[in-house]
């Protein structure tokens, strides 16, 4: 059954005015944390070194930027397991290289047990525990991308992050931060439960920074889905094992679910900005988001970003906009008029429409960027991983298992950790801390995958030759953080590196605040205040960021500094 968006209207949302955030924030973010190279065969970035690494040498090897970007996509769920892995799911936008574009969901999918009021009475139940999993479904999404477009051999790609997993890999300070969030205030899975406690504290103890753990299970997953296919995932013992694991945490996922899983191709949408064409995924991702905000600040003109304080406001009014609007996407399978509304959404009119609602003197009330009084679910995890190659081939992916340690079970066979991404739907009845109602267009049903805030982007040179390629993790900062890193290289002529060293500031119009990271400049944030916005500092990391540049036939890779084990590398 679908929900109707009689609603849709020429709607005032969107997001970005950048001016110049040419700050002081050099100085907040430590040098040595990047690993940008230059190079001209092909370039990866990615949260972890040791993946981007496998990425590298699989370009150098004669693999394209598909092959590089499953097998560091592999790698990534094994040593940033907190953010994701194959117990989760998510999107990637795939340019090839003549130039064609295909946006490809992998998203997770509620089981066929699923319904609209199953976490009345136990909002818990979509956090812990099996209720909280969807149909896990990276495997199938790497599974579509590498047939359809890799070339090396499958083996080949997914083998490498096996013997990662076994082999064992050093404890980062990333993921010690990650361990410690997880835990805080709350039973010590990590050391208390047997399953866990067998890679996270072997003997006794948390492990700690500098160690080394050792993912022998998963490393056995993985090889096993290496030498068999994706099949060995979705059935057979490892499938059983991970729904008698879901079922006896009262889950209700059943191995048809598993089977039935299919990977969906979305429209991929584009706008151009000052000549450059930029694309991403439609819902139930939030790609119409991103780029109508860029849209918006098409409608500026370039000679106002010399007004730092002005063009700071200006961003934050257009991203209230774009969040409100964002709270009438979904699932296009399940909600009417999805289509439509984002062509609408990233169109030229609808940019010069929002441009003139702001108010340059002043914010203004919570119900002038969002009429519905409506409110979407977020995530908060993910991991980003971009690669490209000479050919103009490039890909840009966004995986999760959404909250830290997804539904904080793990497969005692298998070591796969699940997700808890039914989190990302709305419960009907449940008004968020604000007092709004949640978003009718993102609650449960049998089958539908929850919305979601990935946002990747590829850019193109006025030519139509690749230029960007470029997304984030980090739940509903996703969208922001990726409108202003592909703001500063667009409008400011910025290297990727320099566009990730940049402070970012935050706004989701709920809850009413805008939150600056601590690099911020002092009295562009005071201007903020005096405008009337809800200011809130925060420190950096709470998103993460991964991009290339590729101009004059040469690759330049950038990770993002705030994570400390991510990592970077051209061939």
């Amino acid at each position: 059954m679908k929900t109707s968006l009689k609603s849709i209207w020429h709607y005032s949302a969107s997001l970005l005015l950048l001016a110049e955030f040419r700050s002081v924030s050099a100085a907040a973010i430590p040098e040595f944390v990047f690993n940008p190279r230059a190079g001209d065969t092909g370039a990866v970035a990615s949260e972890s070194v040791e993946c981007s690494r496998i990425g590298r040498d699989l370009l150098a090897q004669g693999g394209n930027a598909v092959d590089a970007l499953v097998g560091t996509t592999f790698c990534v769920g094994t040593v940033g397991m907190y953010h994701s892995g194959i117990g989760g799911g998510g999107f990637v936008v795939i340019r090839d290289g003549d130039g064609n574009y295909e946006s490809v969901d992998f998203r997770e999918a509620a089981p066929a047990a699923a319904f609209q009021d199953m976490y009345q009475g136990n909002i818990a139940g979509s956090v812990y525990g099996g209720l909280a999993v969807g149909v896990p479904s990276e495997v199938r999404g790497l599974e579509y991308i590498h047939k359809k477009y890799g070339t090396l051999p499958w083996k080949s790609v997914v083998t490498p992050a096996a013997r990662l997993a076994t082999a064992g890999f050093r404890v980062s300070s990333d993921l010690v931060r990650y361990m410690d969030a997880a835990i805080k205030g709350q039973w010590n899975f990590l050391v208390e439960d047997p399953v866990w406690a067998e890679e996270f504290a072997p003997n006794g103890t948390l492990l700690q920074l500098g160690d080394t753990i050792y993912r022998k299970r998963y490393g056995a997953t993985l090889a096993k889905i290496a030498e068999e296919g994706p099949e060995a995932f979705y059935s057979g013992p490892i499938a059983e094992s991970m729904i008698a694991t879901v079922r006896a945490t009262n889950g209700t996922l059943t191995l048809e679910d598993l089977a039935s899983y299919k990977v969906v191709t979305r429209p991929s949408l584009s706008i151009t900005y000052r000549g450059h064409r930029l694309t991403s995924v439609g819902s139930p991702a939030s790609g119409a988001v991103c780029l109508n905000t860029l849209k918006i600040m098409e409608q500026f003109d370039p000679a106002e970003s010399a007004d730092t304080k002005l063009g700071v406001h200006r961003f934050d009014e257009a991203m209230r906009f774009a969040y409100g609007a964002r709270s009438l996407l979904g699932d296009p399978d399940f909600v009417e008029g999805i289509g439509p509304f984002e062509d609408t959404l990233i169109d030229e009119a609808t940019a010069k429409d929002i441009r003139g609602k702001i108010l340059d003197n002043q914010t203004q009330p919570v119900e002038r960027y969002d009429p519905q009084g409506v409110y979407s679910s977020e995530g908060f995890g993910t991991s980003h991983i971009v690669t490209a190659d000479k050919s103009g081939m490039a890909t840009s992916l966004t995986t999760t298992v959404n909250l830290l340690f997804g539904a904080q079970i793990m497969d005692p066979l298998s070591g796969v950790i699940l997700n808890n991404e039914m989190n990302d739907f709305s419960i009907p009845g449940v008004r968020n801390a604000f007092g709004f109602e949640p978003s009718p267009a993102n609650f449960v049903r049998a089958n539908k995958r929850p919305l979601s805030s990935i946002t990747p982007v590829i850019v193109e040179h006025p030519d139509g030759s690749l230029y960007v390629t470029v997304g984030a993790a980090g739940g509903s900062r996703i969208i922001s953080s990726t409108a202003q890193v592909t703001w500063h290289v667009l409008e400011h002529g910025q290297t990727m590196k320099q566009a990730l060293r940049e402070p970012r500031l935050h706004d989701q119009l709920m809850p009413n605040t805008v939150t600056f990271e601590y690099a911020f400049d002092n009295d562009t944030v005071a201007s903020m205040r005096e405008k009337g916005h809800d200011v809130t500092w925060v420190p950096e990391g709470r998103s993460a960021v991964q991009g290339i540049i590729f101009e004059d036939g040469v690759f330049e890779a950038a990770s993002e500094p705030r994570q400390k084990n991510s990592g970077a590398f051209v061939v």
